[in-house]
């Protein structure tokens, strides 16, 4: 009798998994009717006055101006006069400097990193603190409409692993990073090499990880790790293929002092490649603005992608991108905020801010043709969300990363590029009325 009870009970459970993910995988089977935007290649939009967005399993089926017969009994949701864009990819933020957004920014970077920085990351050694700060984090990230993000925590391995359950738990597409630092930081921030790796190794096979938030190493940047640290984090990207994330040329004294600390090497991209840091796995390099034309070429030609922080760049005087070089050159650009050095998570003010200091470096150098809309949205949609796989796109096969935004009545003659145009440049975080992340809404 206990045998065919327990059998019973067995054949109850199964059957309750089965409906209970069939009902899922309903939640994500889904048809969006209203004005469509997205890029699907650098620089060119399309728009889909009325068009119908078609979801299955949390892929992009296709959009349409029609909607196709086969697709006629799902369950359709009428935004029409709202906007339906992918949602935006972050490539660069520092979750632990969520608190300190717009403090310091008079000084330089490395000045900066010692007043504020460093000082508030260690606030961090308190997992209370950690379940705080990363909640309003997260809470924020959502709310602005970015759907992927690659974050930054501190080198605190459990509040790391707390910041990684935040950004789950909204739904939340992310490659969250515990920081390496083994010299030339505080000595409250300062691992020993043994204990960096050790940490690391444990947050990577922590219990915390989903299908979409996944871990990335992230060496704080080349003078703060030594060579040792450098080797075996290089190391352990291979062994566990296991994506990079750091900082490159952001400031002439950071470039200069990397030369004095690798002094066989000298070169600061080829310190990272020297240890396998550099391509070798999906690599984001954030800043990359103090490069030359060979730099640029390598840095191509290895696959890494060179992150665009207009807003921290102008905020601590480290100086302008050269996008456009890097465009032509073929490199996969993506965007970040860079909070705290940057002062807003919303990624459309990045895009404005990208374009902005385009056009101020084009009226220097004239041949460095300023970024347009299509090119930054791109940027901050399917270029960055390349790093994520199928993300940023609403093309066959990518994830279902979407936002639904309102413009004011008042627009409602204008044409659809006119009202993206609104929205990106004047918009805010409260004019997107739903989000989803591959086919899933983000409450």
């Amino acid at each position: 009798m206990k045998r065919y009870f327990r059998s019973s009970c067995l054949v109850f459970l199964l059957c309750w998994l089965v409906l209970v993910s069939a009902a899922a995988a309903a939640e994500r089977d889904f048809v969006v009717q209203g004005d469509i935007v997205y890029t699907p290649a650098c620089g060119e939009a399309k728009i889909l006055p009325q068009g119908y967005l078609v979801v299955k399993e949390g892929k992009v089926q296709g959009t349409y101006a029609e909607l196709p017969a086969a697709y006629a009994d799902l369950k359709k949701q009428d935004c029409r006069g709202q906007l339906i864009m992918p949602g935006f990819c972050d490539l660069h933020v520092h979750a632990a400097q969520y608190r300190q957004i717009g403090l310091g920014m008079d000084e330089s970077l490395l000045t900066w990193l010692e007043k504020y920085t460093f000082p508030e990351e260690q606030k961090f050694s308190d997992p209370a603190y950690a379940e705080r700060v990363y909640e309003d984090f997260a809470a924020e990230l959502a709310k602005c409409g970015t759907t992927r993000a690659a974050v930054y925590g501190t080198i605190h391995r459990q509040s790391a692993e707390i910041l990684a359950q935040k950004l789950a738990k909204r739904g939340l597409g992310a490659y969250v990073g515990k920081v390496n630092m083994d010299r030339n930081a505080p000595d409250y921030l300062c691992e020993t090499s043994e204990a960096s790796l050790a940490e690391t190794e444990q947050f990577v096979h922590a219990p915390v990880w989903t299908d979409l938030v996944r871990p990335i190493l992230t060496p704080r940047f080349a003078p703060s790790v030594t060579p040792k640290l450098l080797q075996d984090l290089g190391d352990l990207a291979r062994r566990e293929n296991l994506p990079v994330q750091t900082h490159l040329s952001e400031n002439k004294g950071e470039i200069q002092w990397v030369a004095e600390l690798f002094p066989t090497i000298r070169d600061y991209p080829q310190v990272y490649a020297h240890y396998g840091l550099y391509g070798t796995t999906p690599t984001l390099m954030a800043h990359c603005i103090h490069m030359d034309a060979a730099q640029i070429r390598d840095l191509v030609s290895h696959g890494v992608y060179p992150v665009f922080c207009p807003e921290s760049n102008l905020n601590l005087t480290s100086g302008i991108m050269p996008v456009r070089r890097f465009l032509t050159a073929g490199a996969k650009v993506a965007l970040g905020s860079d909070v705290g050095a940057g002062h807003d998570l919303f990624m459309p003010h990045v895009i404005v801010r990208a374009i902005q200091v385009s056009k101020v470096r084009a009226m220097e150098q004239p041949e460095e043709k300023a970024l347009t809309l299509p090119e930054a949205f791109y940027l901050a949609t399917k270029g960055g969300g390349s790093f994520f796989g199928k993300v940023g796109s609403f093309e066959l096969g990518y994830d279902a990363d979407l936002l639904i935004v309102r413009t004011p009545a008042a627009l409602a003659d204008r044409s659809v590029m006119e009202r993206w145009q609104y929205f990106i440049y004047h918009g805010t975080p409260e004019d997107i009325t739903a989000r989803y992340v591959a086919g899933r809404y983000v409450r």
